[in-house]
């Protein structure tokens, strides 16, 4: 399976996933976009849409051992990993760690962000938000510049699938480091077990699986 773990700037993927790989046993790899290959001087959306593909395949091999996936630590959102040419051959389960506004703001500052970008920033985590429960809203945030490869059709544009997008949200404004670590290798362990939603493989086909 991949764990897909999306959200904006700041709000713990990366260190959450650090933080959850020794809860999670030796089933469990993980990676984000930097260790899967290196990165451009100037990052681009097809570029982070290639090397989704790069992860889903990743998780396809994991998956024929047995293991699971968890990519965490960048801003991938859902519609990406499940356009992904690959994506129809492995089950994703995504996760959306979230913050509120002032919490992110505030994290941001700490990070010390050019103050023209946090209005960008804040806009991002309101998309994914609103992306986690409506695959409607705004797909040009994501399909605009696209890789060329990209299978949008599994979902763009797709008025029947509303009762199939599903998936996690995990609220970090208020939490410790340790506490959305803990809260991440729960998830994993359920969207595992079946017991969180899941995109299974030929969820987006007429009368496919619901999430």
């Amino acid at each position: 399976m991949l764990l897909l773990v999306s959200g904006a700037s700041c709000v713990g993927k990366s260190t959450a996933r650090v933080a959850a790989a020794p809860l999670l046993g030796d089933t469990v790899d993980t990676a984000e976009l930097f260790t899967l290959g290196p990165i451009p001087a100037v990052p681009t959306i097809e570029w982070r849409q290639r090397q989704v593909e790069v992860a889903v395949r990743k998780a396809v091999e994991l998956d024929r051992a047995g293991r699971h996936l968890l990519f965490a630590g960048d801003p991938v959102p859902a519609g990406e990993a499940l356009a992904a040419p690959s994506a129809d051959l492995i089950d994703i389960a995504v996760c959306l760690l979230d913050a509120n506004e002032e919490a992110l703001t505030a994290r941001l500052r700490a990070r010390r962000d050019p103050a023209e970008l946090l209005p960008r920033h804040l806009t991002f985590a309101e998309w994914l938000r609103r992306h986690a429960s409506d695959p409607t809203y705004v797909p040009e945030a994501v399909t605009t510049d696209a890789w060329p490869e990209m299978r949008w059709q599994r979902w763009v544009g797709r008025g029947d699938i509303a009762d199939r997008w599903a998936m996690s949200v995990i609220d970090t404004s208020a939490l410790a480091r340790h506490d959305v670590a803990r809260e991440l290798a729960a998830w994993c362990r359920a969207a595992t077990a079946g017991e969180a939603p899941v995109f299974r493989k030929g969820w987006h086909l007429p009368g496919g699986a619901g999430a």
